[in-house]
Protein backbone atom coordinates (compact mmCIF):
# COMPACT_ATOMS: atom_id res chain seq x y z
CA UNK A 1 0.00 0.00 0.00
CA UNK A 2 1.18 3.58 -1.07
CA UNK A 3 -0.02 4.78 2.19
CA UNK A 4 1.97 2.40 4.73
CA UNK A 5 5.11 2.92 1.88
CA UNK A 6 4.94 6.20 3.20
CA UNK A 7 4.51 6.07 7.01
CA UNK A 8 7.56 3.91 7.17
CA UNK A 9 9.23 6.14 4.56
CA UNK A 10 8.37 9.50 5.39
CA UNK A 11 11.50 11.01 3.90
CA UNK A 12 10.38 9.68 0.26
CA UNK A 13 6.61 11.80 0.62
CA UNK A 14 7.56 14.22 -1.79
CA UNK A 15 8.93 12.56 -4.45
CA UNK A 16 5.76 10.25 -4.23
CA UNK A 17 2.56 13.02 -3.26
CA UNK A 18 4.90 16.30 -4.58
CA UNK A 19 4.83 17.65 -1.08
CA UNK A 20 6.33 16.88 1.92
CA UNK A 21 5.41 14.33 5.04
CA UNK A 22 5.08 17.52 7.45
CA UNK A 23 2.50 19.19 4.75
CA UNK A 24 0.59 15.91 3.77
CA UNK A 25 -0.31 15.46 7.87
CA UNK A 26 -1.03 19.21 8.23
CA UNK A 27 -3.07 18.32 4.97
CA UNK A 28 -4.74 15.41 6.41
CA UNK A 29 -5.96 17.12 9.80
CA UNK A 30 -7.62 20.21 7.98
CA UNK A 31 -9.44 17.65 5.15
CA UNK A 32 -10.41 15.12 8.17
CA UNK A 33 -11.79 17.77 9.91
CA UNK A 34 -13.71 19.40 6.42
CA UNK A 35 -15.21 16.17 5.48
CA UNK A 36 -16.61 15.61 9.23
CA UNK A 37 -17.94 18.91 9.28
CA UNK A 38 -19.49 18.04 5.49
CA UNK A 39 -20.74 14.42 7.30
CA UNK A 40 -22.34 16.38 10.06
CA UNK A 41 -24.33 18.46 8.28
CA UNK A 42 -25.43 15.70 5.60
CA UNK A 43 -26.86 13.24 8.62
CA UNK A 44 -28.93 16.52 10.20
CA UNK A 45 -30.75 16.91 7.02
CA UNK A 46 -31.83 13.20 6.75
CA UNK A 47 -34.86 11.26 7.63
CA UNK A 48 -33.45 8.07 8.70
CA UNK A 49 -35.04 4.71 8.41
CA UNK A 50 -32.36 2.40 9.34
CA UNK A 51 -30.05 3.42 12.55
CA UNK A 52 -26.85 5.22 11.97
CA UNK A 53 -23.74 3.48 11.03
CA UNK A 54 -25.59 0.66 8.64
CA UNK A 55 -24.57 0.04 4.88
CA UNK A 56 -20.97 -1.21 3.38
CA UNK A 57 -18.18 -0.31 5.15
CA UNK A 58 -15.38 1.34 3.40
CA UNK A 59 -11.78 -0.28 2.17
CA UNK A 60 -10.18 2.62 2.87
CA UNK A 61 -9.34 5.00 5.46
CA UNK A 62 -10.01 8.50 5.60
CA UNK A 63 -6.03 9.33 4.75
CA UNK A 64 -5.56 6.47 2.64
CA UNK A 65 -8.29 8.06 0.72
CA UNK A 66 -6.60 11.40 0.79
CA UNK A 67 -3.51 9.74 -0.18
CA UNK A 68 -5.28 7.97 -2.95
CA UNK A 69 -6.60 11.52 -4.56
CA UNK A 70 -2.97 12.94 -3.92
CA UNK A 71 -1.24 10.09 -5.78
CA UNK A 72 -3.37 10.35 -8.56
CA UNK A 73 -2.41 14.49 -9.49
CA UNK A 74 1.18 13.49 -8.86
CA UNK A 75 1.43 10.51 -10.94
CA UNK A 76 -1.71 10.19 -12.75
CA UNK A 77 -1.70 6.34 -13.45
CA UNK A 78 -5.08 4.56 -15.00
CA UNK A 79 -7.68 4.11 -12.36
CA UNK A 80 -7.21 0.36 -12.95
CA UNK A 81 -3.70 0.86 -11.74
CA UNK A 82 -4.66 3.03 -9.04
CA UNK A 83 -7.05 1.06 -7.33
CA UNK A 84 -4.91 -2.31 -7.34
CA UNK A 85 -1.72 -0.31 -5.79
CA UNK A 86 -4.35 0.54 -3.15
CA UNK A 87 -6.33 -2.62 -2.82
CA UNK A 88 -9.73 -0.82 -4.31
CA UNK A 89 -11.43 -1.46 -7.86
CA UNK A 90 -11.21 0.54 -10.43
CA UNK A 91 -14.66 2.27 -10.01
CA UNK A 92 -13.68 2.75 -6.31
CA UNK A 93 -10.42 4.31 -7.15
CA UNK A 94 -12.47 6.63 -9.45
CA UNK A 95 -15.21 7.69 -7.18
CA UNK A 96 -13.18 7.72 -4.27
CA UNK A 97 -10.81 10.19 -6.14
CA UNK A 98 -14.09 12.18 -7.43
CA UNK A 99 -15.35 12.49 -3.89
CA UNK A 100 -12.20 14.22 -2.41
CA UNK A 101 -11.40 16.73 -4.85
CA UNK A 102 -14.14 19.02 -4.06
CA UNK A 103 -12.56 19.06 -0.23
CA UNK A 104 -9.19 19.61 -1.12
CA UNK A 105 -10.37 22.37 -3.33
CA UNK A 106 -11.86 24.07 -0.79
CA UNK A 107 -9.05 24.58 1.95
CA UNK A 108 -6.49 24.82 -0.36
CA UNK A 109 -6.52 28.51 -1.76
CA UNK A 110 -5.31 28.42 -5.43
CA UNK A 111 -3.62 31.72 -5.22
CA UNK A 112 -3.19 34.77 -3.37
CA UNK A 113 -6.01 37.11 -4.57
CA UNK A 114 -8.68 33.97 -3.88
CA UNK A 115 -7.24 33.32 -0.38
CA UNK A 116 -8.49 37.04 0.77
CA UNK A 117 -10.72 37.32 -1.39
CA UNK A 118 -13.67 36.54 1.09
CA UNK A 119 -12.57 39.79 3.11
CA UNK A 120 -13.41 42.98 1.23
CA UNK A 121 -10.90 45.03 4.00
CA UNK A 122 -7.66 42.02 3.53
CA UNK A 123 -8.79 42.11 -0.36
CA UNK A 124 -7.73 45.95 -0.93
CA UNK A 125 -5.02 45.76 1.45
CA UNK A 126 -3.29 42.86 -0.64
CA UNK A 127 -3.91 44.93 -3.65
CA UNK A 128 -2.28 47.53 -2.65
CA UNK A 129 0.76 46.39 -1.36
CA UNK A 130 1.44 44.35 -4.81
CA UNK A 131 1.92 47.33 -6.13
CA UNK A 132 5.32 47.51 -4.72
CA UNK A 133 6.25 44.45 -6.74
CA UNK A 134 6.28 43.85 -10.49
CA UNK A 135 4.55 41.20 -10.97
CA UNK A 136 5.51 37.85 -13.59
CA UNK A 137 2.95 36.74 -16.03
CA UNK A 138 3.11 33.59 -18.35
CA UNK A 139 0.64 31.22 -19.97
CA UNK A 140 0.77 27.44 -20.27
CA UNK A 141 -1.52 25.27 -22.86
CA UNK A 142 -2.01 21.41 -22.01
CA UNK A 143 -3.23 18.51 -24.88
CA UNK A 144 -6.35 17.79 -24.26
CA UNK A 145 -8.03 14.44 -26.15
CA UNK A 146 -9.82 15.48 -29.36
CA UNK A 147 -13.62 15.57 -29.44
CA UNK A 148 -15.78 13.67 -31.90
CA UNK A 149 -17.95 17.05 -32.54
CA UNK A 150 -15.88 19.29 -35.74
CA UNK A 151 -16.83 22.12 -34.18
CA UNK A 152 -15.36 21.60 -30.34
CA UNK A 153 -12.46 20.44 -32.45
CA UNK A 154 -11.75 23.66 -33.70
CA UNK A 155 -12.79 25.53 -30.67
CA UNK A 156 -9.47 23.74 -29.13
CA UNK A 157 -7.27 23.39 -31.38
CA UNK A 158 -3.87 25.55 -30.81
CA UNK A 159 -2.20 26.62 -33.71
CA UNK A 160 0.79 27.47 -31.75
CA UNK A 161 1.26 23.77 -30.10
CA UNK A 162 -0.92 21.79 -33.31
CA UNK A 163 -3.12 20.28 -31.38
CA UNK A 164 -5.93 20.45 -28.78
CA UNK A 165 -5.34 21.89 -25.77
CA UNK A 166 -6.57 24.43 -22.95
CA UNK A 167 -4.74 27.24 -22.12
CA UNK A 168 -3.63 28.87 -18.52
CA UNK A 169 -2.46 32.48 -17.37
CA UNK A 170 -0.90 32.25 -13.99
CA UNK A 171 0.74 35.83 -12.03
CA UNK A 172 3.46 35.35 -9.89
CA UNK A 173 5.51 37.12 -7.16
CA UNK A 174 9.13 37.83 -8.19
CA UNK A 175 11.59 35.27 -6.62
CA UNK A 176 8.81 32.44 -7.37
CA UNK A 177 7.33 33.67 -3.66
CA UNK A 178 3.31 33.33 -4.44
CA UNK A 179 0.64 31.99 -6.91
CA UNK A 180 -0.84 35.97 -7.29
CA UNK A 181 -3.97 35.14 -9.83
CA UNK A 182 -4.68 32.19 -12.59
CA UNK A 183 -7.23 32.22 -15.44
CA UNK A 184 -7.50 28.40 -16.01
CA UNK A 185 -8.80 26.40 -18.40
CA UNK A 186 -9.78 28.21 -21.62
CA UNK A 187 -9.38 27.01 -25.36
CA UNK A 188 -5.98 27.23 -26.67
CA UNK A 189 -6.54 29.45 -29.33
CA UNK A 190 -7.32 32.48 -26.84
CA UNK A 191 -4.61 35.43 -27.33
CA UNK A 192 -2.49 35.56 -23.88
CA UNK A 193 -3.05 39.31 -23.91
CA UNK A 194 -6.61 38.73 -24.00
CA UNK A 195 -6.52 36.59 -20.66
CA UNK A 196 -4.49 39.16 -19.19
CA UNK A 197 -6.68 41.92 -19.44
CA UNK A 198 -9.21 39.56 -18.11
CA UNK A 199 -7.13 39.08 -15.19
CA UNK A 200 -5.46 42.79 -14.69
CA UNK A 201 -9.52 43.81 -13.45
CA UNK A 202 -8.78 42.05 -10.30
CA UNK A 203 -5.38 44.10 -9.35
CA UNK A 204 -5.03 47.90 -8.45
CA UNK A 205 -4.59 50.05 -11.54
CA UNK A 206 -1.17 51.24 -11.05
CA UNK A 207 -0.20 47.69 -10.92
CA UNK A 208 2.82 46.66 -12.92
CA UNK A 209 3.55 43.36 -14.88
CA UNK A 210 6.14 42.10 -16.28
CA UNK A 211 5.50 39.43 -19.32
CA UNK A 212 7.07 37.85 -22.61
CA UNK A 213 6.40 39.07 -26.48
CA UNK A 214 2.92 37.47 -26.16
CA UNK A 215 1.30 39.84 -23.83
CA UNK A 216 2.92 42.80 -26.00
CA UNK A 217 -0.03 46.00 -26.24
CA UNK A 218 -1.24 45.61 -22.73
CA UNK A 219 -1.54 48.20 -20.18
CA UNK A 220 1.12 49.02 -16.92
CA UNK A 221 2.84 45.31 -18.67
CA UNK A 222 6.77 45.64 -19.60
CA UNK A 223 7.29 43.43 -22.17
CA UNK A 224 10.83 42.60 -24.48
CA UNK A 225 12.09 44.39 -27.19
CA UNK A 226 11.35 43.31 -30.58
CA UNK A 227 13.27 43.23 -33.34
CA UNK A 228 12.16 44.97 -36.84
CA UNK A 229 12.74 43.76 -39.94
CA UNK A 230 16.10 44.24 -41.42
CA UNK A 231 17.19 46.42 -38.00
CA UNK A 232 19.05 44.79 -34.94
CA UNK A 233 18.66 45.91 -31.57
CA UNK A 234 20.68 48.14 -29.85
CA UNK A 235 22.88 47.08 -26.93
CA UNK A 236 20.77 48.82 -24.20
CA UNK A 237 17.74 47.20 -25.42
CA UNK A 238 19.52 43.53 -25.44
CA UNK A 239 20.51 44.62 -22.24
CA UNK A 240 16.93 45.25 -21.12
CA UNK A 241 15.51 42.01 -22.64
CA UNK A 242 18.27 40.39 -20.86
CA UNK A 243 17.43 42.19 -16.84
CA UNK A 244 13.92 41.33 -17.92
CA UNK A 245 14.31 37.60 -18.93
CA UNK A 246 16.69 37.10 -15.70
CA UNK A 247 13.58 38.24 -13.66
CA UNK A 248 10.98 36.29 -15.15
CA UNK A 249 12.51 33.05 -14.96
CA UNK A 250 10.98 32.88 -11.81
CA UNK A 251 7.17 32.46 -13.49
CA UNK A 252 8.86 29.90 -15.45
CA UNK A 253 9.77 28.09 -11.70
CA UNK A 254 6.05 27.64 -10.02
CA UNK A 255 4.88 26.82 -13.79
CA UNK A 256 7.69 24.35 -13.83
CA UNK A 257 6.45 23.21 -9.52
CA UNK A 258 2.72 23.25 -11.44
CA UNK A 259 3.90 20.18 -13.63
CA UNK A 260 5.60 18.17 -11.25
CA UNK A 261 1.92 16.74 -10.64
CA UNK A 262 1.53 14.73 -14.01
CA UNK A 263 -2.05 15.89 -14.42
CA UNK A 264 -1.21 19.15 -15.06
CA UNK A 265 1.32 18.37 -17.83
CA UNK A 266 0.42 15.38 -19.63
CA UNK A 267 -2.52 15.62 -21.83
CA UNK A 268 -5.57 15.81 -19.41
CA UNK A 269 -7.65 12.11 -19.76
CA UNK A 270 -10.44 13.31 -17.51
CA UNK A 271 -13.69 15.06 -18.44
CA UNK A 272 -13.13 18.78 -19.36
CA UNK A 273 -15.80 20.16 -17.15
CA UNK A 274 -13.21 19.11 -14.22
CA UNK A 275 -10.42 20.63 -15.36
CA UNK A 276 -10.66 24.07 -13.66
CA UNK A 277 -11.46 22.46 -10.22
CA UNK A 278 -8.68 19.68 -10.41
CA UNK A 279 -5.77 22.44 -11.80
CA UNK A 280 -6.78 25.01 -8.93
CA UNK A 281 -6.48 22.34 -6.21
CA UNK A 282 -2.88 21.89 -7.82
CA UNK A 283 -2.26 24.77 -7.68
CA UNK A 284 -3.08 24.92 -4.17
CA UNK A 285 -0.69 22.13 -3.39
CA UNK A 286 2.57 23.63 -5.42
CA UNK A 287 1.54 26.55 -2.77
CA UNK A 288 1.33 24.25 0.32
CA UNK A 289 4.46 22.92 -1.16
CA UNK A 290 6.29 26.40 -1.69
CA UNK A 291 5.14 27.55 1.89
CA UNK A 292 3.37 30.44 0.56
CA UNK A 293 0.13 28.66 2.33
CA UNK A 294 -0.03 27.53 5.33
CA UNK A 295 -2.80 25.51 6.94
CA UNK A 296 -4.03 25.69 10.60
CA UNK A 297 -3.52 23.01 12.71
Amino acid sequence: MVFDYIEKYPHRTKQILGISYEQLQSLLNCAIKRHQEIKTKQESRKIRINAAGGGRKEKLLISEQICLCLFYLRQMPTFQVLGMLFGVSKTEANDTFHNWIPILRDILPSSLLEQVSNNESDLVFVQEILTNFRLLVDSLEQPIYKDSDQKEQQKYFSGKKRQHTLKSLMIGIPEAKDIVELEIGVPGPTADINLFRKSQEKFDKSQPFAGDKGFQGGENITTPHKRKPKRELSQQQKDENKALSSNRIFIEHLIRLLKIFRIASQRFRLKIDTYEQIILTVCGLVRLRIGSLILPS
